[in-house]
């Protein structure tokens, strides 16, 4: 059965809990769901995620909790929805009150590794401003142990790796990190300076074999967070030429209605780095660049999928699978072109809709169908492993539905996103005419429906997702759209007010 907050309630489970077990926690970065779960992935052979998927519970209906990256990573590895953690963009600092996956995990007596990064800031309380942890966002969050860091914007250990493999860089390193992405040569299809062996989806896994071997007798906790697909959409050879873009479906074309967030979301240059280069200019991108940058991204998600086979015969030639719990998903989706978009920071499924993978040992692998949310990874995490997550934790554990696929889900997804920069304008709050506070906007979807609420007086959004699943034909002019609407938006009034920051509410002092 499920709360009116539309969490899960403890059922009993056939998968046995693993104290003594190992957990390999996998994130891709800007993976959207239908290259596992639907039509785009027919482009390209992911022969290891099939592999994975065929061990796995496939939870084919997940949503991140927030987008952008920052922002949806502090989501899922607190448990928390994005109106309770508050690091609500990137940059934004996460308070470090906040219990971690990691800092849990530590209760339990594992120590959280992390191969990668987490995109979180730090909490700035009683700390000299001087501190070099607030020149970046791509900080770890609380409890892990870094042995492999790859921030995006000083990976200065891939920076040594390439050095040391004689690449030429263009210095000084690591403040012109972008070049790294430079393509060499002409086209979109040019591949970058390295070589597919010395990537930075290459040069990770090779650090996360490397300590995993060292540690495979004694039980481990890996979180290994790949930048891939995220752009800079270029890839190392054979990966850039490995996809036709005539094989690539066609993005979605523009909605059916205009609404002010489009028309804000187009009111100045965006996505800068989709590819070296690039003006920021979505809308006037040609329609064979448009494929050529679908094709190059699902080549990217190709090279993951070869590293993935390698975690893969690395963990059954250790004889690790049956005491390793996998979980791989992703942040956050990307709009791919579809209705003209690109990027994440957008309202609409796409980038939204994640793939979720939980391969458990003794699980019944298959679909499952019901809504999951980024924020239900850390207490299964922790539930598998014989740990309790705390109160103040908005997900719950999938670990019933692991051993049956018609265990109860949540009842709603929320995401949220902000839109809006304290230190200056961003585009939405100059084309909406919003201040910082008000540039806003939350997402409440259930098994059929999906509702946007803007804040700041801005009409909403209604979209059902049976019908159109990718969120082109609003609804709301509608006259039968109201009863929806008003159902939605009570749900969401509800799930806020049940939610609301859980982490000191169970104590009662001084009261009988």
């Amino acid at each position: 059965m499920s709360t009116p907050g539309g969490a899960v309630l403890r059922a009993t489970s056939m998968v046995e809990r693993r104290p003594d077990g190992n957990v390999l926690f996998i994130t891709m970065d800007q993976l959207r769901a239908d290259v596992l779960f639907g039509a785009l992935g027919r482009a390209v052979a992911l022969p290891n995620f099939d592999r994975l998927r065929a061990r796995s519970a496939e939870f084919v209906n997940c949503w991140t909790a927030a987008v952008p990256c920052g922002p949806s990573r502090a989501s899922l590895l607190t448990g928390l929805f994005a109106f309770n953690h508050r690091a609500i963009r990137n940059g934004t600092p996460m308070a470090r009150h906040h219990a971690t996956l990691a800092t849990e995990l530590r209760h339990l007596g594992r120590e959280p590794l992390l191969f990668g990064y987490c995109d979180i800031a730090a909490d700035p309380t009683g700390r000299d401003p001087a501190d070099p942890d607030f020149r970046t966002y791509e900080l770890p969050a609380a409890g892990f142990t870094t042995l492999a860091a790859f921030p995006m914007e000083a990976p200065v250990d891939w920076i040594g790796h390439l050095r040391g493999r004689g690449y030429a860089l263009p210095g000084p390193q690591p403040q012109n990190w972008p070049q790294l992405f430079r393509p060499v040569g002409d086209g979109l299809r040019a591949p970058p300076i390295y070589a597919a062996e010395d990537s930075d989806t290459a040069w990770l896994t090779d650090q996360a074999l490397t300590a995993l071997e060292g540690r495979r007798d004694s039980p481990w906790t890996a979180h290994l967070t790949y930048l891939r697909p995220h752009p800079p959409l270029v890839a190392p050879a054979p990966y850039n030429h490995l996809v036709a873009a005539a094989d690539v479906p066609p993005p979605a074309p523009p909605p059916s209605s205009d609404h002010p967030f489009r028309r804000a979301w187009f009111s100045a240059p965006s996505a800068f780095d989709l590819h070296w280069g690039f003006d920021g200019d979505c809308a006037a991108l040609a329609p064979q660049d448009v494929q050529t940058l679908r094709a190059l991204y699902l080549g990217l998600v190709a090279e993951l999928d070869h590293h993935l086979c390698r975690l893969l015969d690395w963990l059954a030639a250790t004889g690790q699978d049956e005491r390793t719990l996998i979980v791989l998903a992703a942040d956050h989706g990307e709009m791919l072109g579809d209705q003209g978009y690109w990027g994440k920071d957008n309202v609409l499924a796409p980038a939204h809709h994640v793939p979720l993978l939980i391969a458990a040992p003794g699980g019944r692998p298959g679909q499952r169908t019901g809504i999951a949310r980024s924020i239900d990874i850390a207490p299964t995490i922790l539930d598998w492993l014989g740990g309790r997550a705390p109160p103040a934790m908005d997900g719950a554990s999938l670990l019933p539905s692991l051993a049956d696929p018609g265990a109860p889900l949540a009842d709603h997804a929320l995401t949220e996103i902000d839109l809006a920069l304290p230190h200056r304008q961003t585009r939405f709050q100059r084309a909406l005419n919003l201040p910082e506070a008000q540039a806003n906007a939350a997402i409440l979807r259930d098994a059929r429906w999906t509702y946007v609420h803007f804040n700041g007086g801005l009409p909403p959004l209604l979209f059902d997702r049976q019908a159109d699943p990718g969120e082109r034909h609003d609804l709301t002019a509608d006259p039968a759209a109201a009863a929806q609407i008003s159902r939605l938006r009570a749900a969401l009034i509800d799930l806020r007010m049940t939610r609301a920051d859980r982490r000191l509410t169970g104590h009662s002092f001084g009261i009988a």
